[in-house]
């Protein structure tokens, strides 16, 4: 991505330094699966002096803006997609990797929602065993 200032304030979030380097990583033009702990790994490596929780703050403000999507894999995992289109998800817990599912599906037999609601959206996330 060009400039990456200008594609924050866009989006209304200011440009912080912490910011910039996140949005250089993650919006770098190739689709990626993370959490708080592996991006900070990832900028650990790239020496980038961030503290995990400035990156969950990050993530979760990039989230609040439409810019990454939030997965929750169980109570303790939560992944931030930067694919914010709909697709659906493998889970692989033995590599704690998400692969996303790049085919149109359609998913049949669903339960009638209660009263007064409708289903919005449906995603499917599909475990894997090795």
């Amino acid at each position: 991505m060009k400039d990456i200032k200008h594609f924050l304030r866009q989006n209304s979030l200011r440009p912080t330094k912490q910011r910039v380097i996140i949005a250089n990583y993650l919006f770098d033009g190739v689709n990626k699966h993370v959490t708080a702990e592996t991006l900070s790994n990832k900028l650990l490596k790239m020496k980038a002096g961030i503290s995990l929780a400035t990156i969950y703050n990050t993530l979760h403000d990039f989230y609040e803006k439409g810019l990454l999507k939030k997965l929750m894999i169980n109570s303790e995992r939560i992944y931030f997609d930067t694919n914010t289109e709909h697709h659906h998800h493998f889970y692989s817990k033995k590599d704690q990797k998400l692969i996303d599912i790049n085919v149109d599906m359609k998913v049949s037999g669903l339960p009638k929602p209660p009263k007064n609601k409708k289903i919005n959206k449906i995603e499917v996330l599909v475990h894997l065993d090795n």
